[in-house]
């Protein structure tokens, strides 16, 4: 093998590759990437046995071939190359080296054999659609905040994606807060099984949506799911195990409105939870007529109190939420105002961006 490849396009190719590869794993080929360079593409193939990323790139091949190497250093080697360099990388495949080339540098990497690395199964994807770069970016930027990190409730650690109600709609939960998001149903989508996406598999599509005018080819199966673009597949396992009803949760009579300035709130929140004990962060909103006071008062650190001017028109109440899930919940607010529906002080709030019915969120109170 020999090909000759400019350094941003490699670099790209390999930033995707070395963040599937898992640095701590019991097997060496799968700290390798797969390197296939055939016709005017060269090919890069990483996977941790659950993720697999095959990121295509434009080269000129002088002699067609493969080879697997480190993905980690032949990142590190590419990034701390010069702007602009055209780096070369050849491979005999009889030395086990695969040598790495640009202006004056020169690089002698081992490799394993090509015919080791672990290529995910093909999968027979019962479900085809396409959906914009922008839509999907939205569904999983919006809900990805509240998967848990729960190792023992496993089935929580993804974003559940699947068609519901006329929509393709995207739920993550922790038990404490719930995202629910739906963007309309892509042709194709409606026979689609319901998976959990796993969180890592999340983090790496993420690459793949920066683009708008991308279309995204989705294929799904009852076992594995797929993005693709002309240049990047990402293939991934999901969750093995049955998502909780969902919608038994998000409160449908909670009458209480209070509306406010969705960038005031999140500001005045992180700024009175500054004194807060680290371990509950609990902060107390008090709701009167159009006004909302957030108040902290921690023992060990001291007292805070902010007032805000806002819409809210029924009985005073006062309830209290762990500051963190505030935030973020009001972090994921695209329009400028939140507007959250109460019940009780004990039970589940619910939080709209204004009046779009597209985005929900349920956060859980705490006692304070």
């Amino acid at each position: 093998m020999k090909v000759s490849i400019e350094r941003s396009a490699l670099l790209k190719a390999m930033s995707q590759a070395q963040s599937v590869v898992e640095r701590r794993n019991t097997i060496p080929i799968l700290a390798n990437v797969l390197i296939e360079a055939e016709g005017s593409t060269v090919s890069f193939r990483a996977t941790d046995l659950d993720i697999e990323v095959i990121d295509r790139v434009g080269a000129q091949v002088e002699r067609p071939g493969a080879s697997t190497v480190a993905a980690h250093i032949l990142h590190e080697i590419v990034r701390k190359l010069p702007d602009g360099a055209i780096v070369e990388l050849s491979d005999d495949g009889a030395s086990g080296r695969l040598e790495v080339r640009a202006g004056r540098s020169h690089f002698s990497l081992a490799t394993l054999p090509k015919e080791d690395f672990p290529v995910m199964a093909s999968s027979e994807y019962s479900c085809n659609f396409s959906a914009a770069a922008p839509v999907l970016r939205r569904l999983f930027d919006k809900s990805k905040f509240a998967i848990s990190t729960e190792e023992t409730r496993y089935y929580l650690n993804g974003v559940y994606m699947h068609a519901a109600d006329g929509n393709l709609r995207c739920v993550a939960t922790d038990g404490h807060r719930l995202a629910r998001i739906d963007a309309p149903l892509p042709e194709g989508a409606d026979e689609m099984p319901g998976v959990i996406v796993p969180r890592k598999t999340v983090g790496e599509l993420r690459k793949l949506l920066d683009d708008d005018d991308m279309q995204i080819a989705v294929s799904v199966s009852e076992t594995k799911i797929r993005f693709a673009t002309p240049e990047i597949t990402l293939t991934s396992k999901v969750i093995d195990g049955t998502f909780p009803d969902y919608t038994r949760v998000i409160p449908v009579t909670n009458s209480r409105r209070l509306e406010v300035d969705a960038a005031e709130f999140a500001q005045a929140v992180d700024r009175v939870s500054t004194v807060s004990s680290e371990r509950s962060r609990a902060v107390k909103l008090s709701l009167d007529e159009d006004r909302l006071i957030l108040s902290v008062n921690a023992p060990d650190s001291g007292a805070a109190e902010e007032e805000l001017a806002v819409a809210y028109g029924d009985e005073p109440l006062e309830i209290g939420f762990n500051a963190k899930y505030l935030l973020e919940i009001a972090g994921q607010v695209d329009r400028e105002n939140a507007v959250f529906l109460f019940n009780g002080s004990g039970d589940p709030t619910l939080m709209r961006e204004g009046n779009d019915e597209t985005a929900v969120y349920v956060v859980m109170p705490m006692r304070v």
